[in-house]
């Protein structure tokens, strides 16, 4: 039978300003950077500060609060509207890089130079003889071709594109043909394989012939399942040959490039995400901490809008009606570049103050640089200190990155799962994992260590840690199972 009957619960949600604030603190640095000089775009009440009018502020380390001013308000009685406020907020008006060192504040410019990855193969392609069609279809198949070098997708695929988009019927046959003859003869060879059987097998093919080379041929091309799973006594049994003639002939493979098209679009992919949000240094045996503007603006709320609404406020009372809509576009556009300035500080503000509690907390280790001084630590440790949210802190921690003087880390890095070692101490996965990676070092190639062995290893060691935990951090390092970590 339904009952009808009334219910009171708080619902807890949070405003369009909060999920934006959330965003900026997600953003890393050059992302943030851009998303400045987007706002400084899209709106013209904010300005830029020039830097010879910039000054020098005192750190903002106030508590965080996320009540910002609202951004879109269409129902507005313009009546009501004080226009004093918008001229008297000089507090919130302007951001300024908050850094001791900002009058001597390093510029990062990036520096582009040469030609792209798919420009060089194209510049080698262009030297074959080749007939106008064929060459417009090779061009196209080279656009297929992704950063590693691979062609990734099925030559029926990209025949029914060169239809579709050139307007040229082609086969199957002659797209293989031109890719096979052509294409994967560029350098780097290797390139154009569409699996890495093939990469590994073109590789080969352009080796000088040799016994060792013919046997990785035979390798490769027939046995190349077993040769993945490192069966070596069946690869013995199906070639035909020696334990030492297979050890030269993978010897051969190991030096061959997987990657082929890393050799030239690899070195810059990563540039920009590793730029550290943070820099830690220590001076006169204590830590300092400072935020990385790089090449952010520094912005304030536009004088013009603000002269703009002086001269309305002279005259509001004899033309309100009649600048109605101008009123109501610099007040939003005000309220917005307001919102953003207010929004930057926060953000500043948040990360300050939760890398700042990172700090503290793993300070023995940022002192000593020693891993084993790394502390059990997890978000809710972060948020319970500085009195965030767990999730605010995920954000900075997923997401940025430190430099100190050992190197440079994602925040991520230093959370570890808490473990208690044969004494009753407290000590961190991370030392866990340190002491795994060096054991799996020293092991015998030849007869790697399982995961059982190495747990009685730890074991041995005062660390009570299970064959499961084991594997699940052996994973976590990308190390992979004794049998494929096995050599001849």
């Amino acid at each position: 039978m339904l009952k009808q009957k009334f219910l009171q619960k708080g619902q807890q949600k949070l405003s369009p300003q909060q999920i934006k604030l959330m965003k900026l603190v997600q953003l890393s640095t050059l992302d943030f950077e851009q998303r400045v000089k987007q706002e400084l775009e899209e709106n013209p009440a904010l300005e830029e500060i020039e830097e010879e009018t910039s000054s020098i502020e005192e750190e903002d380390t106030s508590v965080i609060d996320f009540d910002l001013p609202e951004q879109e308000d269409k129902s507005i009685d313009i009546s009501e509207i004080n226009i004093d406020e918008y001229l008297s907020d000089d507090e919130i008006l302007d951001f300024k890089n908050n850094n001791p060192n900002n009058h001597n504040k390093e510029k990062y410019i990036p520096i582009v130079s040469g030609i792209s990855f798919q420009e060089y193969l194209k510049s080698q392609l262009h030297t074959f003889r080749l007939n106008q069609e064929d060459l417009l279809i090779a061009d196209f198949i080279l656009g297929s071709i992704d950063e590693d070098g691979y062609i990734r997708r099925k030559i029926p695929a990209i025949v029914d594109d060169i239809l579709f988009i050139l307007g040229i019927p082609v086969t199957a046959e002659k797209v293989e043909k031109l890719l096979v003859n052509y294409i994967q003869k560029l350098d780097p060879i290797g390139i154009g394989a569409r699996n890495l059987q093939e990469c590994l097998f073109i590789q080969l093919e352009n080796k000088k012939k040799s016994h060792d080379v013919n046997l990785a041929k035979r390798l490769i091309k027939n046995n190349f399942e077993s040769f993945t799973k490192k069966n070596y006594k069946k690869l013995q049994n199906k070639l035909g040959t020696t334990k030492n003639d297979l050890r030269k002939a993978i010897y051969q493979i190991e030096k061959l490039n997987p990657k082929p098209g890393k050799i030239y679009s690899g070195n810059s992919k990563n540039l920009d995400h590793l730029i550290p949000d943070f820099t830690i240094c220590i001076s006169d045996g204590k830590l300092e901490l400072s935020l990385n503007h790089r090449n952010t603006p520094e912005i304030k709320v536009s004088s013009l809008y603000l002269d703009m609404l002086k001269s309305y406020k002279s005259s509001k009372e004899r033309n309100m009606k009649k600048n109605e809509n101008t009123i109501l576009f610099l007040k939003q556009k005000i309220d917005s570049a307001k919102w953003f300035v207010d929004a930057i500080k926060q953000r500043q503000n948040t990360l300050m103050l939760t890398m700042n509690a990172i700090m503290d907390y793993q300070k023995e280790y940022f002192i000593t640089g020693d891993p084993y001084k790394i502390k059990p630590m997890i978000l809710k440790n972060i948020s319970q200190k500085i009195g965030v949210g767990i999730s605010t802190v995920s954000r900075v921690a997923n997401s940025k990155y430190v430099n100190t003087p050992y190197g440079t880390f994602l925040i991520k890095s230093f959370f570890s799962e808490k473990m208690i070692n044969e004494e009753g101490i407290e000590i961190s996965s991370i030392e866990i994992k340190k002491l795994l990676r060096e054991s799996i070092a020293k092991e015998n190639k030849r007869r790697p260590l399982t995961d059982e062995k190495l747990s009685k290893i730890l074991k041995k060691k005062g660390y009570l840690v299970a064959r499961r935990t084991v594997a699940k951090y052996r994973d976590q390092m990308q190390i992979p199972v004794a049998r494929m970590r096995k050599i001849l």
